[in-house]
């Protein structure tokens, strides 16, 4: 049973898959878009921005208002479910169970909160899901604009808002927006989005967990803000 007016916040982390175990027409499609070496590095550490050559590895999940939440994690060890700080359990498994837990918590919210969501989080989540066959729970990317959105699944795209879908310029990263709203950065504690597939590589998941964390705290501040000024 749904609430009528629960809000989740969200956001992932990816990883592209290993460049050698795709199939030969595919690793050929990618070396034709790389003119050079230093190119096809590069594309290789972009294969983890396609659902088609990449996979979710983080979820960050808080409840507006309370401070709670889960952050999901893959990993091919068990961890015990426990508190990733007070109020946020982190909890792992692979990719089909962690995508599986999103959509079956997301049964329990009508609004849902993300920074540039609707271009990368909830399609990367629902092509995922797809392609391991989950079905999701909820519609996140039903319309664009928040008037045509049906009430069971709003999905509040903060960087469609702040820049009024595209009509101002000003369509800068959550670092920015954070930093120019007085808000603590989720960068400032020396992890970015770029150092992921680093540190899960090195097996280091509680640092993506954590800086998964700060994403969608920052996040949910920023969409305070933007709910208490711009929400006319």
């Amino acid at each position: 049973m749904e609430s009528n007016s629960k809000t989740l916040i969200f956001d992932i982390e990816t990883v592209g898959m290993d460049f050698d175990t795709l199939d030969e027409l595919s690793k050929e499609h990618i070396k034709k878009h790389s003119e050079k070496e230093e190119g096809l590095d590069e594309a290789k550490e972009r294969l983890g921005l396609s659902p088609l050559t990449g996979r979710v590895i983080t979820i960050g999940t808080l409840e507006y208002g309370t401070d709670t939440g889960v952050v999901l994690i893959e990993n091919s060890d068990a961890l015990v479910p426990h508190e990733l700080e007070s109020g946020v359990k982190l909890v792992s498994g692979s990719e089909a169970q962690i995508l599986t837990h999103f959509w079956k918590l997301a049964q329990n919210y009508t609004t849902f909160v993300t920074f540039n969501g609707r271009a990368f989080d909830a399609p990367f989540l629902m092509i995922r899901s797809a392609i391991l066959g989950i079905r999701p729970s909820k519609n996140l990317l039903a319309n664009r604009y928040l008037f045509s959105q049906p009430f069971s699944a709003k999905h509040i795209d903060l960087f469609d808002q702040l820049s009024f879908y595209g009509a101002s310029r000003t369509r800068s990263s959550l670092h920015f927006w954070t930093t120019a709203f007085g808000i603590p950065s989720p960068k400032d504690g020396g992890v970015t989005g770029n150092d992921v597939g680093r540190l899960f590589k090195e097996g280091k998941i509680f640092d993506i967990a954590r800086y998964n964390l700060k994403d969608i705290k920052s996040t949910s501040m920023l969409y305070d803000k933007w709910n208490k000024y711009l929400n006319i």
